[in-house]
Parts: structure tokens; C-alpha cells; sequence
């Protein structure tokens, strides 16, 4: 937020600077430079002088005047040939000269002037130019006089421009203070602006956008959580008539249906505790912090895996330490990784953690692989890449979503590749 107002200022200060280059060059243009104008105005005493004292002068009297004035000025005032002036000046000044206008020179603080142009002021004064010098000229201190108007023509305008900019800047923050807890999960935060704020219709509209997104959110949680918990009862109601049923029952075949109707009912239950387990997720509640070393946390999570199935080759850094998080959180994003790996590989697990910047732990089996088309879908519920495996070895699409969850509530990602085994490899990216 700082490096848009920082931009904007930096913005209105070029522009002010481009302005002023801009009157500067329109001026000179138009009306020649302003310069030469101040120059001229601080050397108005000399040029009165010639103009009005020595230049009205009867002919024989024209050099007795100049003298004159040499004696009580301290600005030297000689002749020089007219090749010699032209030789001094620019080119583009030669036509002015030579019409017998004067013409400055203010660098060296001079002016050159032709005594006239036909003689009549002596002999010989058609070729000679009247060459004043060490005139009373700062252009310093007129270009200091310059930059303190236009100082204070930007201070006036920058004033009041930073002042509506602070508004918008501190409205700006508020919105992005809500916008980042919004994000975070928080989603009662709200903006708070007086309705004659000029950002008021936007906090409005943000506002309105949080509480229709929270009131979306509670209604999916409210129904995912009543669902799942009504289901208990019938569930718990199946699985009591089936043990009576199991009693009672004589024939092998009838056995063999109940048992295949345990397994069903086994599923079901398990697909609601699933869905609870999101629901807890989602609402942020389960995260409890506490400090834990990592590696016996993930030897613990590899000794919970089925024994029947193929055991994960693993390879822990021995500098992994401990971390702060939700251990049961954390294992059981790795545990489910590890268990799908079981599932989807073909004998060959690999388990390694290390820490660099942050700790990476790694997943990785020879199985099939997941397309690359897919791998940004495989972290959404209920999602399946094929439907009919899935049923083959179970499972309701949650897994990868429970693991998402509990890693991103610990600041982290969690991404999948190509392993160089041949299958899937998930990557956890914690925070150190």
C-alpha cells in the first residue's frame, strides 16, 4: 500500500518538475529567454545611460558623453571593431548586432551594442560596437528567486494533495487490514468508515462481500456438520442390527452379506468422521501450538502405518530439531501422504525430511503417478483421479484435502511432482 502513495508522489513531483521545464522552454519560444529578460532588467541602468545620455549626443560631442559616463560607473564601456564583437558573440546573434540592437551576453555579464550604423556619431563609427562589461548582473540570484516560486507554488499543491491522499491512504489500509484477516479466516472482521469517507461505497461493498461469503461458509459447515452428525444415529442403529443379525443367523451365505454390510457401514462412518475432521478444519478451532522435535514425530507417524503393507525407506536430517505446531495436525498430513502412498505404489515408499530455510518433508512412491493435468485438482474434497481404483482400495477423495488444510494452518504449502522413483511425490514446505 505505502508504494502506491510512494509512486503517486513520486508522480506529482515529476509532473511539477516537467511543468516547470515546460514554462521555461513555452516562455523562451515564445517570448525569448527569460534570462536574457533578468538580465536585461538588472543591467536597465547602463543601457539608460546609452540610450538615453550617450546616443542623443550631438556628433561631435558623442565620445565626450562616453567618457563621462566611464568616470562615474564601475561598468567598463570600451569600443572594439565590429569583426571583433561578432567574433565574441553567437551566431544566431550576428543579425541583431548587425541591425544595431543590443545584444547580451550574459554569461560574461556584457552587453554589445553598434555605436550606429551609419557614422554619424564619428568617423568610423559604423564598424565599431560599444562593448559594456562587468555589469551589476546575478543570474544566480535570480534563478534562486525562480526555484523559491516554484517551491512554493509545488508546496501548494503538494499539501493539499498529500492531505486527501492521506485520507484514501488510510482508508486504503483499513480495507487491506480487513481484506488480510478475511483471507486469514477471520471472517467477522468488518471496515468501519463514517459515510461521508470518500472510500465508504468500496468498505460497503467489501463488507457486504465478508458477511455474504461468511454467511455461505456457516451455512456449508452448519449443513456438513448436522448431516454428518445425523448420520451417526443411523449408522449406530445399522451396526447394532447387524451384530443381532449376525447372532441369529445360520446360513454361510447370509454371514458372508453381513459381513460385506459391516464393510459398507465401517465405510460410511469413516466417511463422516472425514467430513467432521474438515469441518474442524475449516473453522480453525483444532490448531493447538506447542513445541515438538520433528524426527520421533515422524518415526511415530511411520510406526502407525499398516505393518501388512510396504514400510517407507526414510531418511531424516539429522539437524531437523524441533518446530512449534500442531503435532497431531502436522503427523496426520504426513500420515496421509504415507498412506496413499501405500495404497496407489507398488512396494516402494520413501520417507526424508530436512531443514534448510524452513523444513521439507517429502513423500514419494513408484506407483502410477498422478497426470499433470491433475495435480492442481487432487487437493480439492472428494476429488479422484479414477473412480474405479478408488473403490478397489478405498478411500473418499479427503485425504489430500485434510492434508492441505493442516499444513496451509501452519503457514505452509504443499505441492506434488514426478518422482524420480517412477510415482507421486508430495512435497511439505514449512516455515522455520
Amino acid at each position: 500500500m505505502n508504494r502506491i502513495f510512494f509512486r503517486f508522489f513520486v508522480l506529482v513531483m515529476l509532473s511539477i518538475t516537467i511543468a516547470t521545464f515546460a514554462i521555461y522552454f513555452a516562455t523562451s519560444r515564445l517570448f525569448g529567454d527569460p534570462l536574457d529578460d533578468i538580465a536585461r532588467r538588472q543591467a536597465a541602468a547602463q543601457i539608460f545611460l546609452l540610450e538615453q545620455y550617450i546616443d542623443k549626443a550631438p556628433a561631435d560631442d558623442w565620445l565626450v558623453r562616453l567618457n563621462k559616463v566611464r568616470e562615474v560607473t564601475d561598468v567598463k564601456l570600451d569600443l572594439v571593431p565590429l569583426t571583433s564583437a561578432r567574433a565574441s558573440l553567437p551566431v544566431q546573434q550576428h543579425g541583431a548586432l548587425d541591425r544595431g540592437e543590443l545584444v547580451l551576453d550574459t554569461a560574461n555579464k556584457a552587453f554589445y551594442r553598434r555605436v550606429d550604423l551609419h557614422g554619424e556619431s564619428y568617423v568610423g563609427s559604423a564598424e565599431e560596437v560599444i562593448h559594456a562589461h562587468q555589469l551589476p548582473i546575478d543570474i544566480g540570484l535570480a534563478l534562486e528567486m525562480e526555484a523559491v516560486r516554484y517551491v512554493i507554488v509545488a508546496l501548494f499543491l503538494l499539501v493539499p494533495i498529500a492531505l486527501w491522499s492521506r485520507s484514501h491512504w488510510l482508508g486504503l489500509q483499513e480495507l487491506s487490514r480487513v481484506a488480510d484477516e478475511v483471507g486469514a479466516g477471520r471472517l467477522a472482521a468488518r471496515a468501519s468508515f463514517k459515510p461521508g469517507a470518500i472510500i465508504y461505497p468500496l468498505a460497503e461493498r467489501l463488507n457486504h462481500m465478508a458477511g455474504r461469503i461468511e454467511g455461505l461458509l456457516d451455512a456449508q459447515k452448519n449443513l456438513l456438520h448436522s448431516v454428518s452428525h445425523e448420520l451417526r444415529t443411523p449408522i449406530a442403529r445399522l451396526e447394532f442390527a447387524l451384530e443381532l443379525l449376525r447372532s441369529a443367523a445360520d446360513d454361510p451365505a447370509l454371514e458372508q452379506r453381513i459381513v460385506a454390510m459391516e464393510g459398507d457401514v465401517a465405510e460410511l462412518n469413516g466417511l463422516v468422521n472425514e467430513l467432521l475432521g474438515m469441518i474442524r478444519l475449516d473453522s480453525r478451532q483444532a490448531l493447538q501450538q506447542a513445541s515438538f522435535e520433528l524426527a520421533p514425530a515422524l518415526l511415530g507417524c511411520v510406526d502407525a502405518l499398516d505393518p501388512l503393507a510396504a514400510q517407507p525407506q526414510v531418511r531424516l536430517d539429522s539437524a531437523l530439531g524441533s518446530m512449534t505446531g500442531d503435532r497431531r495436525l502436522l503427523l496426520r498430513a504426513v500420515g496421509n501422504l504415507l498412506r496413499n502412498a501405500q495404497k496407489y505404489g507398488n512396494g516402494q515408499i520413501a520417507l526424508s525430511a530436512r531443514r534448510a530455510d524452513g523444513v521439507e518433508i517429502v513423500v514419494e512412491d513408484d506407483g502410477p503417478g498422478i497426470p499433470e493435468a491433475e495435480r492442481g485438482k487432487v487437493f480439492e474434497p472428494f476429488y479422484r483421479i479414477d473412480r474405479s481404483r478408488d473403490r478397489s482400495t478405498g478411500g473418499f477423495g479427503l485425504g489430500l484435502s485434510i492434508a492441505q488444510k493442516a499444513v496451509a494452518l501452519h503457514g505452509g504449502t504443499i505441492a506434488v511432482e514426478q518422482s524420480a522413483m517412477g510415482g507421486a511425490r508430495f512435497v511439505i514446505a514449512l516455515p522455520a
